[in-house]
This record gives C-alpha cells, structure tokens and sequence, in this order.
C-alpha cells in the first residue's frame, strides 16, 4: 500500500471496526453488581450515601434528612491501551495481520470496567466508604429505635479468600461505575507526524474515564472466613436483619454469593445441590445465585 492521507485514512476506518467489533462483542460482568453514574467533571460527590429513602407516616411537618458536608468524593480515573503498527507492515500490505489485535483492543476497553469494578470489591476490607469505616467492617455506626447510637458488622474475619453476599435487586447496586468518557478509538497515522517520521511508526489506542466506589454498605456483606453452610448462613441472617437509622427494617433481601475460582466447589456445595452429603434436603438450595468471577484471585 502507498503510504498516502487517503489511504490511511481507509485503513483506519478499518482499524476503527475492528475495535468496534471487539468492543461491541464484550458481555460485561459489573452491570450486575455496579450501578453506571454519568460524570461531567473530574470528580463527582455523593452527599446522600448517609441515608437509604424509607416512607413513613405523615404525622405534623416533614422530617427533615440532612445531607452530610463531608461528602463521599469519587475522582475520575485516566485509562488507556496503545498498539504501534511499523510502516513497512503497512507499505508491505501486511496491515490485515493487525485487525485481530485492533479486535483485542477493543475487547481490552470493554473488560477494563470490570476489572475496575472486580478489583474494587475485595479492597473494601481496607477502603472507606460514605460513613468513614471500611465498607466492609464490624462497627458501621447506625441509630437505634431508641435514639442511641450503635455499630452494625457486615463482614467476617479470616485468613481465606473472600466471598460475597450481596442485594443487587435495589436501585442503587452495592458498587459504583462513576463513566465520564466512554472508550474511544484514536490514531496517530499523518504521514507527516513525528512517530512516523523518527521511528517509522503509526500509533493506535483507546482512552477512557471513569472510576468505581462503593454504595450502601447494607446491600453488601464481606467474608474472609471459610465458605461453609454456618458462615454463610450468619451473613444470609446478618443481612436480613439489618435496620435503618431509628429501627424500620431495611428489608435487604441478598440474591447473590459471588466467589472466585478457589470458592466455586465450595459455594456450589451450599447453594447448588439438593441435597447433603447424607441425603437430606439442602435448605440453602437455591437460595442465592452463585457468580464466580475470574478476576477474584
């Protein structure tokens, strides 16, 4: 191929499909567990992380939720993959070798959310979240029927691999996917530009903005301790008796034990078979929905 603006041009369009395919054929994982939040600026706050909505009873004026000042504040992160393709590939016509690897570009941009999302989620035993504690943690601060203060745990200690039980089923998912720009393909492919010139390169790449928080930390529950039918049934219990602020039931009804590879036979033998090792009904059959994701290794 001669080295031309137009003909560049027509192989880019091409570079351009390719990674638009690849992007397009991607089945994220995270719109499962992660709720998208459009962005417009560099960060975005969350004053409203202090209160899960609840009605109650009309009785003389509204009663007021104050909104905190001391926000949660998600920054948006730059991200982005770049290929190089030598100009002899191109005036050589090998340029058709390359469409696979635009293909993969594509498919990169698509995964990055959830290897976002998915290496969020065991970092909450060491992260903040809205109330200032680990989202997952043993002392969330929350308000008794009787006006007192008191602590709520939505996690267990150990030494293992962590699982997860979580309430995707409210409008708000337990994690955050803060999308300010979604992927974009570019080029460097001007016969003229410098990387063409010193190093006889043109150059390919896909860019993004976005981030991931976390949300309520009543939707989610944390465990380090062994996947077995006692501590997942103290989590399935710890969640379900969850309370708002001044004791109305929260009503957190979780649908979903996501593990990784090493906790797959594990959650399999709690929720997936009918029946125990001695024959008798398995009453967690069915329970939840068992999600093993790669990432969570």
């Amino acid at each position: 191929m001669d080295i031309t603006s137009s003909n560049l041009r027509i192989l880019t369009t091409g570079f351009q499909a390719n990674f638009a395919a690849g992007l397009g054929a991607v089945a994220p994982m995270w719109q499962r567990f992660a709720t998208r939040v459009p962005s417009t600026t560099s960060d975005e706050l969350y004053p409203w992380l202090n209160q899960i909505p609840g009605m109650r009873k009309w009785v003389g004026e509204r009663q007021l939720n104050n909104v905190k000042t001391d926000a949660y504040r998600l920054i948006n992160e730059d991200w982005e993959d770049t290929v190089v393709v030598g100009r002899n590939a191109i005036e050589d016509d090998k340029y058709g070798v390359f469409a696979p690897l635009m293909g993969m570009l594509g498919d990169a941009a698509g995964r990055q959310p959830d290897e976002l999302i998915f290496g969020l989620i065991p970092k909450g035993f060491t992260t903040n979240c809205f109330d200032g504690q680990f989202f997952f943690d043993t002392d969330h601060p929350v308000i008794a029927a009787d006006g007192t203060m008191t602590t709520v745990s939505n996690m267990q200690a150990g030494a293992g691999n962590p699982w997860f039980l979580l309430d995707t089923t409210k409008s708000l998912k337990p994690f955050i996917f803060q999308d300010r720009k979604a992927p974009r393909f570019d080029a460097l492919d001007n016969p003229d530009d410098p990387n063409v010139f010193m190093r006889k390169e043109f150059i390919y790449g896909a860019d993004a903005r976005n981030t991931g928080g976390f949300g309520f930390w009543q939707t989610a529950f944390g465990s380090k301790a062994a996947l077995d039918a006692a501590n997942f049934g103290a989590a399935f219990t710890a969640m379900t008796s969850l309370r708002r602020d001044y004791g109305a039931p929260l009503a957190i009804t979780p649908d979903v034990l996501l593990v990784g590879p090493s906790n797959r036979a594990a959650g399999e033998a709690i929720v997936k078979k009918a029946n125990l090792a001695g024959g008798e009904s398995n009453l967690d059959y069915g329970r939840v929905e068992l999600v093993v994701a790669p990432w969570l290794i």
